[in-house]
């Protein structure tokens, strides 16, 4: 039986391929395949935003090649920022 942090590895490696490809490279999420991602997994998180821009500035910070596709590696990195921010706001709720 996987641990929790195993189980959580598996499930970020799934959600990645499972948009990935649709559009092209298998291994690559393109700005539509991203966003189709975006508004499935981080719902809340989206609806919670103000910016209409956000998908397309989130492809740009993601994107560090500028081949407009972002790799596995690179969306890793949303994923960690987004946990980061979480970490850090129930932190300050739990000091309130």
């Amino acid at each position: 039986m996987p641990s929790k942090l195993e189980g959580a590895m598996d499930a970020l490696i799934t959600v990645f391929h499972n948009y990935s490809g649709s559009e092209g490279n298998k291994y690559k999420l393109s700005k539509g395949e991203l966003k189709e991602l975006l508004n499935s997994e981080l719902t809340d998180f989206l609806t919670s935003q103000k910016d209409p821009m956000l998908v397309e500035k989130i492809m740009n910070d993601l994107d560090s090649n500028k081949d407009n596709e972002v790799v596995f590696n690179e969306f890793v990195v949303l994923v960690a920022a987004l946990t980061v921010a979480c970490n850090d706001f129930f932190q300050e709720q739990q000091k309130k």
